[in-house]
């Protein structure tokens, strides 16, 4: 008899405790400079505010991209120095990681064909 009494109040709360889980795992962009690169890390840092984040690579990462999305890259050919845009979420364990990552010109504009 208690638990049909505790039923309602329980249903309520997970309505209102699952719109909060969705945006929880929403995707983040930063946009900025790379510092550092290796083969599990990539340091990016913004050179209008210096917010510097750092990112886990997960192995076999093959989410690099031109910003036209058209042109991929392999995870060697960035290097330090180059503008990019990451898109990252913390669902796993909390830890930032790189979902994709688009190589931009030192302008912060998009790579255009030439």
């Amino acid at each position: 008899m208690r638990i049909i009494r505790l039923l309602p109040a329980f249903a309520l709360a997970v309505a209102f405790a699952a719109p909060h889980g969705v945006q929880a795992g929403k995707a983040n962009t930063f946009y900025g400079l790379t510092l550092h690169v290796s083969t599990n890390n990539i340091k990016v840092q913004n050179p209008m505010t210096k917010e510097t984040l750092s990112f886990l690579i997960l192995p076999k990462f093959d989410q690099v991209f031109s910003n036209d999305g058209r042109t991929t890259y392999q995870m060697k050919n960035v290097h330090p120095g180059q503008y990019v845009r990451v898109m990252y979420d913390q669902k796993g364990l909390g830890i930032r990681h790189a979902d994709k990552i688009i190589v931009l010109t030192n302008g912060n504009r998009k790579i255009t064909k030439q």
